[in-house]
């Protein structure tokens, strides 16, 4: 993975280049800083899994990671996050308004790099097609989310899991069938590499949910329970509210998005989650899409293939 993330990361900067730096300096923020590469690695083994150029899939590699990048950039300004990657968010550090231009420019960026790369017009217009999906997908999957945090009603598991497989799960879903593209693939293999990419993305959201209320603060970076103060309507915590009981259920939704909360009574309700054996549930949830991850590709064998399914291996059994 480090050697296509460092390919992906070479190509980034040639593309990340122009007048006035500043600007570009704030798209590139968040790329130079960090990041796991995760949906160009995704893009680029989907193309070599059907013999694929690598050529020929490095620029929609690119393109997805810079759309990925301009959905945290809005992000963390919708969020008034103030940190990501351990640096200041491009709002923190570069403004309001060049960070929104920022946000813009990768987005456009993205679409540039696939309309005039090597590829045949046709090719061209089917990855533009199904990046242009996965964009709206996303903004629908973030409204989605924006209403279950308002509203005060708890959402039920079937809620949760739409909106992480438009909010989440499409990036996923488009690198995996990007690199289908790209490598020429039958609409077979398209939709195959499509199923793994967007099953993979909700086992990785639902494991990394799980993270964010039981995770251990060294590793996440965040306090104890951090999404349970947050208020984060996530399906450990969903799950948690439903099933709890008399004064555990009292004590869980009093820590529920009340930014007062003492580290005490977070850490109490974080015990009482996983005294509910919540993290087993939560963990064979997500195992159960990997499962669906890993049935897309059983007809198809090789070392991309393997890379793939440890990635997905990685994501689901990623400690807390």
């Amino acid at each position: 993975m480090k050697n296509n993330a460092k390919n992906v990361n070479k190509y980034l900067k040639t593309k990340l280049k122009g007048e006035p730096k500043l600007l570009y300096n704030a798209a590139g923020h968040l790329i130079v800083n960090g990041g796991k590469r995760l949906r160009p690695f995704m893009v680029m083994k989907s193309s070599q899994i059907l013999k694929g150029k690598d050529s020929e899939a490095l620029p929609a590699a690119a393109a997805v990671e810079m759309i990925h990048n301009f959905t945290l950039v809005h992000d963390d300004i919708m969020d008034n996050d103030e940190m990501r990657h351990g640096v200041p968010t491009v709002h923190n550090k570069f403004g309001m308004p060049i960070a929104i231009l920022a946000g813009d420019v990768l987005f456009s960026k993205a679409y540039q790099l696939i309309s005039t790369s090597n590829l045949s017009p046709e090719i061209s217009s089917k990855l533009v097609a199904r990046l242009a999906k996965a964009c709206v997908d996303v903004c629908e999957g973030q409204l989605l989310d924006i209403g279950m945090a308002s509203s005060k009603k708890i959402p039920s598991e079937a809620e949760y899991i739409k909106m992480i497989g438009k909010k989440t799960a499409a990036l996923f879903d488009v690198s995996c069938s990007m690199g289908a593209i790209c490598a020429k693939g039958k609409s077979k293999d398209i939709k195959n590499l499509s199923s793994f990419g967007k099953n993979l993305g909700i086992a990785f959201q639902i494991t990394d949910d799980l993270i964010g209320i039981m995770g251990d603060p060294k590793i996440t970076k965040k306090p104890v329970g951090n999404d349970l103060r947050e208020g984060k309507k996530s399906l450990p915590i969903l799950l948690a509210i439903k099933k709890a009981k008399g004064k555990d259920k009292t004590a869980i939704l009093k820590a529920f998005g009340n930014p007062k909360t003492t580290k005490k009574e977070l850490e109490n309700s974080v015990k009482i989650i996983r005294s509910l054996g919540i993290e087993k549930t939560v963990r064979a949830q997500a195992l159960r899409y990997a499962q669906l991850a890993k049935k897309s590709l059983r007809t198809y064998s090789g070392l991309s293939k393997d890379e793939l399914i440890s990635l997905l291996d990685f994501v689901v059994k990623r400690s807390l």
